[in-house]
């Protein structure tokens, strides 16, 4: 079995509310809304296309390039992607991140 490492959007913290009288935990109101925030387009990055195998997967494209798949997250704000039903179409041009921002 895989071991997963890598950061992911609790690691910028969390907090604990409640909704419909259930505990939730969320990154909202955290560091993680200030990283949203912050220009990533200064970082270093790779250009890539879409293949089949990895349409509407940001998780697959994460496994790929970072070893992990706990980093969807990251590749999907360098790409100002909010749907990977939408933006992660076959033949269209992602940008892979170094992960010298996280």
């Amino acid at each position: 079995m895989k071991k997963e490492t890598g950061r992911n959007r609790y690691d910028f913290g969390r907090n604990v509310i409640t909704h419909k009288d259930k505990k939730i935990t969320t990154s909202l109101n955290t560091n993680f809304e200030k990283l949203l925030t912050t220009p990533l387009r200064d970082s270093e990055f790779r250009i890539g296309t879409v293949k089949s195998y990895i349409v509407h997967r940001p998780d697959t494209v994460s496994d790929i390039f970072y070893d992990t798949a706990f980093l969807w997250w990251y590749f999907l704000v360098f790409n100002n992607i909010k749907d990977p039903f939408e933006g992660l179409n076959p033949g269209e041009k992602i940008l892979i991140p170094n992960l010298n921002g996280v």
